[in-house]
């Protein structure tokens, strides 16, 4: 995972003001399903916030309700301190971008991102000059009287945007409106969608369950499991302290190890004991430790390492190389941009600050590709 590319594109975020959207323990149940269950989130204007995770953890049940296609069973919704419960869709101040895009395909270019002001009844004038900006702000000039059949995934999704955009919401909520891209068009959508939110000074609420595009485009990510939130943090925060075992794994790849917190700042697993910067625990309390496989150091002498094991597996991954490293007790997931041929035997280190020491929880279930 290339955090370095997500401290580049976060420079310059605009910067947080008011509270926009509050959920108060928002709960929806599908017969004895808890598709979201109690969950407390605010939201905060000109936010790009991103709900993160895998299928049927309820990120897009909370989008509906917040866009007003679904009624919460239990809690509150309010936006701009108002309450939105028995607001209908259209009366609220928000658009959605869906990952189909839903185009009217008997209708152009221009009577696409038109069709939400004609509803309102605005003047033809006001509508050419508003189509007019929204089109070039998605870089889709000159396509006014293109059927939308004849464009690419891409630039459908850029007309899905400006639809939803020109109508001026409050907030765009957007559901994997990237997943039917290929991958290469998709990272480069990242960065547009990103641009536009700088550009239009709005509030977006973004859902996917790519960790990467959470990772790169959001001021804020909301991971959640199985209707309820697991942690709330900046995308460095996901990334580099992890609350629990499953944020840990959703989010990269992990080295997760039982362990024991001996006291604060040192840390035990097999059998070794270790300097990290976690305080706060029980002397001696159980815990789940995390060590990121970029942050493991090989050294070509066994004997200079922590730890010593066996090259099981190399796999070239372009940028670096990802090697499976057997000790005595375990394998350990290894990132490193030099490469170390199988079967040999290396020395392994961590340093104290790349020692992630969690509170012990379940390991999460396997992600199951179902829809939500």
């Amino acid at each position: 995972m290339d955090i370095n590319t997500t401290k580049l594109l976060k420079q310059g975020t605009i910067k947080m003001s008011k509270n926009l959207i509050e959920l108060r323990n928002l709960t929806k149940r599908y017969n004895d399903m808890t598709a979201v269950d109690s969950i407390n989130l605010t939201i905060k204007e000109n936010e790009f916030v991103t709900l993160l995770g895998p299928s049927g953890c309820g990120k897009t049940t909370t989008l509906r309700m917040i866009g007003g296609f679904e009624d919460p069973d239990e809690g509150e919704i309010l936006f701009e301190g108002k309450l939105l419960n028995n607001v209908p869709a259209y009366k609220r101040n928000v658009n959605t971008v869906f990952q189909r895009y839903a185009l009217f395909t008997h209708m152009n270019v221009y009577e696409n991102v038109a069709f939400g002001l004609r509803v309102k009844k605005v003047s033809n004038s006001e509508i050419d000059r508003r189509v007019k900006r929204m089109l070039k702000m998605v870089d889709l000039e000159g396509f006014e009287k293109r059927n939308v059949d004849s464009l690419s995934g891409g630039q459908q999704q850029r007309v899905a945007i400006a639809r939803a955009l020109v109508n001026e919401p409050k907030v765009l909520l957007l559901d994997e409106p990237l997943g039917a891209l290929d991958l290469k068009l998709r990272k480069e959508m990242q960065i547009e969608l990103l641009d536009m939110q700088r550009s239009v000074g709005i509030t977006f609420i973004y859902v996917t369950h790519d960790q990467e595009e959470a990772l790169t485009m959001s001021d804020t990510v909301v991971v959640m499991n199985k209707g309820v939130i697991q942690q709330i943090g900046t995308p460095q925060d996901i990334y580099n302290e992890p609350i629990n075992r499953f944020v840990a794994d959703f989010i990269g790849e992990s080295n997760i190890i039982e362990g024991v917190m001996l006291e604060d700042y040192k840390v035990s697993f097999d059998g070794l004991v270790l300097d990290c910067v976690d305080k706060g625990f029980a002397p001696n309390e159980p815990v789940d430790i995390v060590i990121r496989p970029e942050d493991i150091r090989i050294v070509v002498n066994p004997d200079e390492g922590m730890i010593k094991g066996t090259v099981t597996s190399v796999v070239f991954k372009g940028v670096h190389y990802e090697m499976i490293i057997e000790s005595d007790t375990r394998e350990y997931l290894v990132q490193r941009t030099m490469m170390f041929p199988e079967g040999s035997v290396v020395g392994m280190n961590v340093q104290p600050a790349d020692i992630q020491v969690m509170k012990r929880g379940d390991m999460p279930c396997s992600v199951e590709e179902e829809e939500e």
